[in-house]
């Protein structure tokens, strides 16, 4: 069995956008003054889809959302041509060779995200190939179901809607709730007071029983990071995510060192050298890479076995079944994320417009059907008419 042809598409959402609320999720950019959306270059409304063709008539699907139109590019000018006429059961030399003949500049970012969308296409074709869904290939099922964390509790300045929307994941049984945070140093203390008040509402609402994790989306510094956790001990978060920039990794590691709550990260970091360097280093209590981001499934299984053996959990980011599969066959992650369907707004629940076979949670879990070859995701039909289709 040969590649025979690799196609991408981008798919850039023009349908109706429900637009955030003010103070919605803090981000990178708020530490700078803003004349506009200081969100707009997180939110992403497109996606690229990879389809790759073998002579046997096999088509795999692999995906990436950043930066879609960019990530098409590298793989039509770059990526395609190192895969056309190779064995896609040599996953780990096709990975190699266009991890290593775009070492100059493709080694992190957007480079990286294509690599991981040519990567889960063929994951996806030795899965269906042999005719058994991807996480048997992996080492097969290590616990009867996933647990899963409801995480589009985005935050609100208006507590009674904030609540509200807890409320209803707890009526669905999810015994797990991350919500954002608003406010950065730039809001203050009375910004601080806002972050307060909203987790201490959260937890109040939620009791004693259920997890609660709080997301900085990499929008606070070091010395506000530092006069927070004392405050937000008392609510016993189970991690705080991203509280500074990805690339302040003596940040993270002061942060953990502090003691007063585990501390997450590496959704904005990128293979297994990234990972070796914070697992080395000590700077996170949680792994979140995400695999369409990381180097796809080859990168992100070795990630895994490294993390087993620091004793340090993977709960990817953003769920989606590319994350599933490697949650599933892995003894490192406890749980996964889940982001509920809905109106699209920051971007992540675009997958649902563009993919079908998504399994939902029944009472806070989601089940792997072993029956349904690779990945099980198809392109849905549905919603193809609210998007303009990038050849």
């Amino acid at each position: 069995m040969k590649i025979k042809s690799v196609r991408t598409r981008v798919f850039e959402w023009k349908g109706k956008v429900v637009p955030p609320q003010a103070h919605f999720c803090t981000n990178a950019s708020d530490i700078l003054f803003e004349r506009g959306d200081a969100m707009g270059s997180f939110r992403f409304h497109g996606w690229l889809v990879v389809e790759i063709e073998t002579d046997t008539g096999i088509v795999g699907i692999g995906n990436c959302a950043l930066a879609p139109r960019v990530a098409k590019e590298i793989i039509d000018l770059y990526l395609a041509p190192i895969c056309i006429g190779e064995d896609p059961f040599d996953s780990e030399y096709i990975w190699q060779k266009m991890y290593r003949r775009t070492h100059a500049w493709g080694r992190k970012g957007i480079g990286m995200a294509a690599i991981s969308a040519i990567d889960l296409a063929i994951w996806d074709i030795m899965g269906k190939a042999v005719n058994k869904p991807v996480f048997k290939l992996l080492g097969g099922r290590t616990k009867e179901k996933i647990w899963t964390y409801a995480s589009k509790l985005y935050a609100n300045d208006n507590l009674d809607l904030f609540l509200e929307e807890a409320q209803g994941y707890l009526n669905q049984g999810f015994t797990a709730l991350k919500m954002r945070f608003g406010y950065g140093p730039k809001d203050g203390p009375a910004g601080m007071r806002r972050n307060i008040e909203q987790v201490r509402a959260l937890r109040e609402l939620a009791g004693p029983d259920v997890d609660i994790m709080l997301e900085c989306y990499m929008g606070w510094t070091l010395e506000y990071a530092r006069r927070m956790l004392p405050k937000l001990a008392e609510f016993e978060p189970r991690w705080l995510e991203e509280p500074v920039i990805a690339d302040d990794i003596e940040g993270y590691i002061e942060l953990k060192k502090m003691g007063i709550m585990p501390i997450s990260g590496g959704e904005h970091e990128f293979t297994g050298h990234g990972f070796k360097d914070l697992l080395e280093r000590r700077a996170v209590d949680v792994i979140q890479y995400d695999t369409n981001r990381v180097g796809g499934i080859t990168a992100a299984r070795k990630i895994n076995a490294m993390a087993e053996a620091w004793s340090v959990p993977v709960i990817p980011h953003a769920g989606q079944m590319h994350n599933y599969h490697l949650t599933m066959a892995s003894t490192a992650s406890p749980m996964a994320e889940f982001f509920p369907v809905f109106d699209v707004e920051v971007g992540n629940e675009l997958f649902y417009y563009v993919f079908k076979g998504e399994p939902q949670p029944v009472n806070g879990y989601i089940q792997l059907d072993d029956d349904k070859p690779g990945l099980g995701l198809e392109i849905s039909e549905q919603y193809l008419n609210d998007f303009n289709i990038i050849e």
